[in-house]
């Protein structure tokens, strides 16, 4: 069992993972829904016990009591009132002795049920507080109060808490598709200020009531309404009838991905409700976990004595690029993926007709989608050796520790290699070793603040190195981010940790990246836009639906899906791009063009 304090610190900073459905799992062990589930706790601990240990293995952080429904009121129905205390101190002592065999810190959150009025004698208040009362003197972390129908119960939970004023608790919501409770409230009342004098949850909630994809637009309007830390838990998806059978789509790898886009907008706690199993939280903590984690923090306090900090060199002095950049050059850069084997002829080939052509740069990424293909590094070292073209390495954060990523730091400098933007990189469940490990020991704020420290001679440990590196720091950027001002938050926090230039996802919304622009303009940092030049309708529809952070909007989709043969569609993808250049060209320092399947002369032909 871990500290009330603990809860909401760590909520507060990161990202917890939650368990998904008790009533389902319990179903799973031949019980019939006319028993009373909550009585479990006392007449078959074990089937509760194994529960608890299935989400707790899966990665759950946050472990809920099977008390859903420990009410008084409600435990009448059964003839069980008397033994509300019992009911639900055994609740607590079940997930609390799973939790305190966990590996890690893994906190328990008393579950509290909607307790609805049936009889004007009801004394609904009464109820909550013996249950809530019951749970804290069995030690239980937190308290949750979900599936809340309305504003009007929402506040008799905070209520009830005025007896513990200092005790941390979460009141979530039941919403519908229309992003409404079932009495019609909007999230705009029920997530309005509580009245004065009643005590702050820490965190607000919305669970049960949909599936993944409606959740994702509700949490779209509640991140700006909520003031405090936000926990979803969507449903398994909606069942649809097929040959006269109800089933569920809604697969592990399909809710983690969404569990992805949820975290993209700032919420601090994700799990599972109805027709959810350990296998749905397994899938997210494998996908979430690695991306929500905060160790850049501890990096970036890396200090050393002020005598061993040399000035760096200015920006304008580290690479031909950076030369560009600082002078105000249009700048030209094509990416360029390294090869699935060792052969790199072709790859160096190719970079030798984009410097023949007076391209600036080549864009070398770092294990796209996660995938496994040649080092980056090596590959980077070649193009420079053989074609005479500089080069931009991507280095992300997933597959090294905080050693490993130093050392390439500075092989990169014995390289001379200057220019490297810094991403964090996709999960490996993304790409084709969806079992490999994701070190993520820092994100990529973390690692410009790293490589700021060794361009003034200071290694990650405080230690001193000479000579000190020369890198242009780079970062990317993404101007279509379902959650801008996030975005926008990030992109200071790069550009303070000493970010000096910026490259965006491709862009296919030119109003939104220059939204992006205009909120960003003040920092004077140059930035490339990102242009992808459509190979064909289907490129288009790969994009639009596979990868993350980049949409292409209906207009363009309609113009490629309006053409039938391939090459009308491969030479309509260069005009869009064109066009996009046309239009962008003074509000940025340059493009990279990100050709499909590597073909260099596409990306010339929209250079040129």
């Amino acid at each position: 069992m871990n500290s009330s304090n603990g809860f909401k610190q760590a909520l507060c900073d990161g990202v917890l993972i939650f368990d998904g459905a008790m009533g389902t799992e319990i179903y799973k062990h031949d019980i019939l829904t006319n028993r009373c589930f909550d009585e479990l706790c006392l007449s078959e601990p074990n089937i509760i016990r194994t529960i608890h240990m299935a989400y707790c293995n899966a990665g759950a952080d946050v472990l809920t009591t099977n008390s859903f429904g420990a009410n008084r009121l409600t435990l009448n129905k059964f003839g069980l009132g008397e033994r509300t205390q019992a009911i639900n101190a055994a609740a607590v002592a079940l997930a609390c002795e799973v939790a305190g065999k966990a590996d890690r810190p893994v906190y328990v959150a008393g579950s509290v049920g909607p307790i609805l009025r049936e009889s004007p004698h009801d004394d609904v208040l009464g109820a909550l507080l013996e249950q809530v009362g019951a749970m804290i003197e069995a030690g239980v972390d937190a308290l949750f109060f979900e599936t809340l129908p309305t504003r009007e119960s929402a506040e008799n939970c905070a209520e009830a808490m005025k007896t513990w004023p200092n005790f941390p608790f979460v009141l979530s919501y039941r919403v519908f598709d229309d992003c409404e409770s079932a009495s019609g409230e909007p999230l705009v009342r029920l997530f309005a200020p509580l009245p004065k004098n009643t005590p702050m949850p820490v965190a607000w909630g919305m669970n049960c009531g949909m599936g993944p994809d409606a959740l994702l637009t509700a949490i779209e309007h509640a991140v700006g309404l909520v003031g405090l830390p936000l926990i979803v838990q969507p449903n398994a998806g909606k069942p649809k009838e097929v040959s006269g059978r109800q089933l569920l789509f809604c697969t592990p790898d399909y809710l983690a991905g969404y569990a992805k886009r949820y975290l993209d907008l700032g919420v601090h706690g994700i799990g599972g409700c109805c027709g959810t199993t350990p296998a749905h939280i397994k899938e997210i903590a494998q996908r979430i976990k690695p991306l929500a984690r905060h160790f850049y923090k501890v990096a970036a306090t890396v200090m050393a004595p002020e005598t061993q900090i040399k000035e760096a060199t200015p920006f304008e002095h580290k690479s031909r690029l950076a030369w560009r950049l600082a002078n105000g050059k249009w700048v030209t850069s094509v990416e360029i993926i390294p090869p699935r084997g060792y052969d790199l002829h072709e790859t160096v080939q190719k970079t030798k007709t984009l410097h023949h052509h007076g391209v600036d740069a080549v864009n070398i990424p770092d294990g796209p989608r996660a995938s496994s293909r040649l080092s980056p590094l090596i590959t980077s070292q070649q193009i420079q050796r053989e074609s005479q073209i500089e080069v931009i390495l991507h280095f992300c954060c997933r597959d090294r520790n905080l050693i490993g990523m130093q050392a390439d730091l500075l092989a990169c400098a014995a390289c001379e290699i200057h220019n490297i933007l810094f991403v964090t990189g996709d999960p490996p469940k993304l790409g084709n070793y969806p079992f490999a490990s994701g070190v993520f020991d820092m994100d990529s704020t973390g690692l410009c603040g790293v490589q700021k420290r060794l361009n003034q001679g200071i290694d990650l440990g405080g230690q001193p190195i000479d000579p000190q590196t020369h890198t242009a720091i780079g970062v990317g950027a993404d101007p279509t981010a379902l959650d801008l001002e996030r975005e926008i938050r990030r992109f200071h926090q790069k550009i303070e940790a000493g970010a000096e230039f910026a490259i965006t996802q491709p862009v296919f919304d030119l109003e939104a990246l220059f939204r992006f622009l205009d909120r960003v303009a003040h920092l004077n940092v140059p930035v490339l836009a990102g242009i992808w030049p459509l190979a064909s309708y289907r490129n288009a529809q790969f994009l639009r639906n596979e990868v993350p952070g980049v949409i292409v909007p209906d207009e363009v989709m309609e113009r490629m899906a309006a053409l039938t043969s391939k090459e009308d569609q491969r030479r309509v993808g260069i005009e869009i791009a064109r066009e996009a250049i046309d239009q962008l060209r003074t509000r940025v320092a340059g493009v990279q063009i990100s050709p499909p399947f590597g073909n260099v002369q596409t990306a010339l032909a929209v250079i040129e």
